[in-house]
């Protein structure tokens, strides 16, 4: 377990061996920042406004070495996400592990409405992925294709399914950055096999955290270990085997 105040920087590489991906396997993780009152966002509608430098070291780390990023398009649409380019520090690992030289950013969108002028598209390092459903607009589908690799899953959105399709692809260190439905419907079916949860030391109000249906079983997770740093507690869970 990692513990202690920080009163420096954090070390990149540090933090990269605190949050290891597994040898082989599929393993998917969320990545998540909330306030003590359980906003996952701050008046802005950013999780940027409620997070640190400690917070997003974190973040930073835990992208290097993934195969993709798995977002929803509500939190798309929200952040903007810069685009996935490949970094020379990370080039030797990357290709150690097997993994492209860049993570694929796979975005989950039924309704296909997405920014597709964002450098995201157009400037990633592998060109992005588009998840959607069979009842998606014609139209809005020739568009997306133009930008994306566009994956039709059928009539509903089966994460399970989503999830071997992924792997399928070669895809198998998954990192899950919400929004708040995706996620649970990943844990809900037991899917989940680890959540870095950020707690950041701020009351920020429930306007921008959306509802989620309740489970029929509570998902049980075991605290591995906590970083704590500028009052931020970064808090990496495992899901319980036994």
């Amino acid at each position: 377990m990692i513990t202690g105040p920080r009163t420096g920087p954090l070390d990149a590489d540090q933090v990269l061996e605190a949050y290891p991906w597994p040898a082989a396997g599929r393993w998917v993780r969320a990545m998540m920042v909330t306030t003590l009152d359980g906003a996952a966002a701050g008046p802005d509608g950013l999780s940027g406004s409620i997070s640190s430098d400690v917070d997003k070291a974190v973040f930073n780390a835990v992208r290097r070495l993934a195969d993709v990023v798995l977002v929803g398009a509500g939190t798309i649409r929200a952040e903007r996400y810069g685009p996935m380019v490949a970094k020379p520090e990370d080039a030797d690992a990357r290709a150690a592990q097997g993994s492209a030289p860049a993570p694929v950013l796979a975005v989950v969108s039924p309704s296909l409405d997405l920014p597709w002028e964002e450098p995201m598209f157009a400037e990633s390092t592998s060109r992005p992925i588009v998840i959607t459903l069979s009842s998606a607009d014609s139209q809005r589908l020739d568009v997306a294709r133009e930008h994306a690799e566009v994956v039709v899953l059928g009539d509903s959105l089966d994460v399970a399914r989503l999830l071997d399709l992924l792997e399928q692809r070669g895809l198998r260190r998954i990192v899950c950055e919400g929004g708040p439905t995706l996620l649970a419907s990943i844990a809900s079916e037991g899917l989940l096999d680890e959540a870095d949860i950020t707690v950041s030391p701020m009351f920020a109000g429930g306007a921008h955290t959306s509802p989620t249906p309740v489970f029929t079983s509570p998902a049980r997770f075991d605290l591995a270990h906590v970083i704590m740093g500028d009052g931020f507690l970064m808090n990496r869970y495992l899901r319980t085997t036994r």
